[in-house]
């Protein structure tokens, strides 16, 4: 049984940083790709990073782009997302999935099973 936890989430102030872990179990972690999403109340949830199976190409939405950073560890079947220089507009919940394809695709549907999310609240 495929499962995705997220940890790490919490309260932060505005210019603070948080690391948040997703660990993977129920398949094989490599090859499959990474995705992080987040979603805001009464928003469609967002694209914000992708990593493929040998961490060897990452992607990112513009938003986040210089202040994000996703990685992996697949020795340890966790990939991870390095939150720098938070923002109140960051705060939302945050959620990791896994996709069996080639490629980083931004689009939620492409993601075959997701974690249960993880709340980021960044106050000002």
């Amino acid at each position: 049984q495929v499962q995705l936890v997220e940890s790490g989430g919490g309260l932060v102030q505005a210019g603070g940083s948080l690391r948040l872990s997703c660990a993977a179990s129920g398949f094989t972690f490599s090859p499959v790709n990474m995705g992080w999403f987040r979603q805001a109340p009464g928003k469609e949830r967002e694209f914000l990073a992708g990593i493929i199976s040998s961490g060897g190409s990452t992607s990112y939405t513009d938003s986040v782009k210089g202040r994000f950073t996703i990685s992996r560890d697949n020795a340890k079947n966790t990939v991870y997302l390095q939150m720098n220089t938070l923002k109140p507009e960051d705060t939302a919940v945050y959620y990791c999935a896994i996709r069996f394809g080639s490629s980083i695709k931004r689009d939620a549907y492409a993601y075959d099973y997701w974690g249960q999310g993880t709340q980021v609240t960044v106050s000002s």
